[in-house]
């Protein structure tokens, strides 16, 4: 693990980014629906981000535990695809991408899970960090 004692504490935020692909064009209108035998894929698939998020430091090694103070996990329908936007906040010594990023992938993740019955060809696309703060390096794209 990094040693990050002789750091600062500040303020911390992160936003990553993704997209699910549909290969069926019929998804969109199941899951605007919610007519997937699975539930409403919107809501539990929010939920699932920010729950993995929270997790984040047991999921990747030597990844350290943050008291995360704020998490928004956003999607959005697109004409084929889900987008998200998962935005994670805290006040300490190291970042949150990897916070943002897992949050991100999961909630794409359960996006598949809940729609596989009726598309196997999803594809997931362009999960990245657009947005960090707090800290030495600062970017935005």
């Amino acid at each position: 693990m990094v040693d990050v004692a002789g750091k600062a504490e500040t303020k911390r935020r992160a936003t990553a980014v993704g997209r699910i692909l549909f290969a069926n064009h019929e998804v969109p209108k199941l899951i605007k629906s919610n007519s997937l035998k699975k539930g409403d894929v919107l809501s539990v698939a929010r939920i699932a981000g920010i729950m993995a998020a929270k997790q984040t430091s047991s999921l990747i090694p030597l990844c350290h535990p943050l008291p995360i103070t704020k998490i928004q996990n956003n999607l959005f329908m697109e004409s084929n695809a889900v987008r998200v936007e998962c935005t994670v906040e805290c006040t300490g010594k190291t970042g949150v991408e990897m916070e943002a990023l897992v949050g991100a992938s999961m909630t794409l993740n359960t996006v598949y899970d809940m729609c596989k019955a009726v598309d196997r060809h999803m594809e997931l696309k362009d999960i990245k960090v657009v947005q960090k703060s707090g800290g030495k390096h600062d970017f935005s794209l």
